[in-house]
């Protein structure tokens, strides 16, 4: 199980110890979309949901999860949050919903969980808030852009 860190001499899974490690500044920026027609994001956009106010129940619903991470995600540990940021924003070209979100810590483990999480239940709101209109829209490219602090450094997705 060499290089896997969440699994022991043995191959049992197991939380990381990270008592040693510094606390640094960390943040981590992930992105995802949600495709589907164009009258369905003109209905998003115009503000014509039946449910409501779409990119603002799902922007609360991103930062939720990310500060919820920890209850969902087996052996992520409980971090001290400082920030999550979500933008969601309406392409034309996909058409869909672009959603990027960015967490911040510090601390002595990274945040990526937390943005990917943050990211993936905003997309899963969207779909949620529009299904009636729309069952075949895809949430796609789910993935982490970019990671900064911590012993690795920077890493940035090409």
């Amino acid at each position: 199980m060499s290089g896997l860190t969440h699994f022991d001499d043995q191959g049992q899974a197991h939380m990381v110890d990270v008592s040693m490690k510094p606390v640094t500044d960390r943040t981590a920026v992930a992105e995802g979309c949600v495709v589907m027609t164009a009258e369905t994001l003109a209905l998003i956009t115009e503000g014509r949901a039946k449910k409501g106010d779409v990119l603002g129940v799902a922007r609360l619903a991103g930062i939720m999860a990310a500060k919820k991470t920890a209850d969902l995600i087996p052996l992520c540990h409980p971090l001290p949050i400082t920030k999550v940021a979500l933008d969601l924003t309406p392409d034309p070209a996909l058409p869909g919903i672009r959603v990027t979100a960015t967490v911040k810590t510090g601390g002595q483990t990274g945040v990526e969980m937390e943005a990917l999480t943050a990211v993936s239940v905003a997309c899963l709101t969207i779909y949620d808030m529009v299904k009636a209109v729309e069952k075949g829209m895809r949430i796609e490219g789910i993935r982490l852009k970019l990671k900064e602090g911590g012993k690795s450094g920077r890493w940035e997705a090409e």
